[in-house]
């Protein structure tokens, strides 16, 4: 994959103005486009965004076009650096005081379905709740969609684990409007925050809402297959009052990077990886109830994280683990004051038994 990301048309390649002349860069993009559309099951997707909290950001404003309604609810299972994000996009637009509302979590770790009822109002122009949340919580996307239906209100899921999608139904087949996420898992190492891929999309209704720009497939005047920018609809291409976003460019090396590691898998792969995720992460939960003191602090389904309840502290097991040679997880007080005895834990498919086995023996001696 190295390889290929490093030839000259992808390496130096910037943004393709003269398809004449970019048909390679443009082909990637629509290729690209098209496994995000698959991969979220929804009828269409950008050329891709900075990261998946920019990408919920432009969601949130793109929901505001459409409903002509200010205000959104954000669930408090979300990211909290994507919610960060979303309140920073609209400070300029709201005055410095985002029209933001947060929905509560109920005790399994999903959102709370009764109190998300009271807060849907029809002044509200969409919900954005994480799929799976912060917490590594499975949402029940079909029935927040229904209520948000009821009232007319956009939904917005938020998916910063892609490998997820493996394994849980695709938003898109849960009626949810906009879809977005991380691809950052499915492109390239983990880099000390970045770079990552911002992934969007949405129903078909809502095309020319959407930031950023899109790659079509066409034919010229001798029948071949070409590619074109269908739409741009940033303010460097059209008059600024027409702009639905000022994002400056996409990420179009990590998103060719993204696009070439899923052909490699195919779906059999990508599922395969997913399945091995899952069930690791299963078999680290079922060990950790049996060591004394520690326990999963929600009940809700997972995918390949969840949060550690520790009797002793999160800090005093995370430095336990530690001492053992093992970075355990995240710390949630860092986020999160009050819970500072949890812990958010992730396993993925690189992680071998023996790693599992050796992160319980490290909590249950500290």
């Amino acid at each position: 994959m190295d390889q290929l990301l490093g030839r000259n048309e992808f390496y130096t390649a910037y943004t393709p103005y003269q398809a004449e002349v970019a048909q390679g860069t443009l082909q990637s993009i629509y290729e690209f486009q098209t496994m995000v559309c698959q991969l979220f099951d929804m009828d269409v997707a950008n050329a891709s965004m900075y990261d998946g909290a920019s990408a919920t950001a432009e969601a949130v404003l793109m929901a505001r076009r459409i409903t002509k309604r200010s205000t959104c609810l954000l669930s408090d299972g979300l990211h909290p650096e994507y919610i960060q994000t979303v309140q920073t996009y609209l400070q300029g637009i709201d005055d410095g005081k985002p029209d933001l509302k947060s929905a509560p979590l109920d005790s399994k770790g999903q959102t709370d379905l009764a109190k998300l009822n009271e807060l849907l109002t029809t002044d509200i122009a969409a919900f954005v709740v994480g799929y799976p949340n912060f917490f590594g919580c499975v949402e029940d996307l079909k029935s927040i969609q229904k209520l948000c239906n009821e009232k007319g209100v956009l939904l917005i899921s938020a998916t910063a684990e892609p490998y997820a999608l493996s394994l849980l139904k695709a938003p898109g087949s849960l009626g949810v409007d906009i879809a977005v996420g991380e691809g950052q898992a499915l492109a390239v190492p983990p880099q000390l925050g970045g770079p990552g891929v911002g992934l969007f999309s949405c129903k078909k209704d809502f095309l020319r809402q959407m930031p950023g720009r899109l790659v079509g497939q066409t034919t010229d005047s001798t029948g071949a297959r070409g590619f074109v920018l269908t739409l741009s609809t940033r303010e460097q291409h059209i008059r600024r009052e027409r702009a639905t976003s000022n994002i400056c460019t996409n990420h179009g090396l990590i998103a060719l990077a993204f696009a070439i590691r899923v052909a490699l898998l195919g779906k059999k792969g990508f599922v395969q990886i997913g399945q091995n995720c899952f069930e690791k992460a299963e078999y680290l939960k079922a060990a950790i109830r049996k060591c004394d003191g520690y326990d999963i602090a929600f009940s809700a389904p997972t995918f390949n994280e969840f949060t550690v309840r520790s009797d002793k502290g999160a800090k005093s097991s995370l430095a336990s683990l530690e001492k053992a040679g093992i970075v355990g997880g995240l710390e949630l007080a860092r986020f999160f004051p009050h819970m500072r005895n949890e812990f958010l834990v992730a396993v993925t498919e690189k992680h071998s038994l023996e790693d599992l086995d050796r992160f319980v023996l490290a909590l249950a001696k500290g």
